[in-house]
């Protein structure tokens, strides 16, 4: 994949020297790869048969929720007009 979008890429220049709207595809290429390409090892088939295991373990998941719900309480604590007006959006 990587040489391929080098020589993509080598080929826009050579075609830009001309029009510089091939530099642009140049570029764009390029920065299409970094965001996308690099690194990602392309989608794998889905297995069938096996379940996945759980990403994290219930602890996790429970401290997760623990911080989450600390967050809430500051927020309504620090905030209590804003709090009150988005719990009076979520009832109509």
């Amino acid at each position: 994949m990587r040489s391929f979008v080098l020589a993509a890429t080598a080929v826009l220049v050579v075609l830009g020297i001309e029009n510089h709207v091939w530099w642009l595809a140049a570029v764009t290429l390029l920065c299409l790869y970094v965001r996308h390409g690099r690194g990602s090892p392309g989608t794998a088939p889905p297995t069938t048969g096996t379940p996945a295991p759980p990403p994290d373990s219930y602890r996790a998941y429970r401290d997760r929720r623990d911080r989450q719900a600390k967050w809430e309480r500051r927020y309504r604590r620090e905030r209590p007009f804003e709090a009150r007006r988005q719990e009076h959006g979520r009832t109509k």
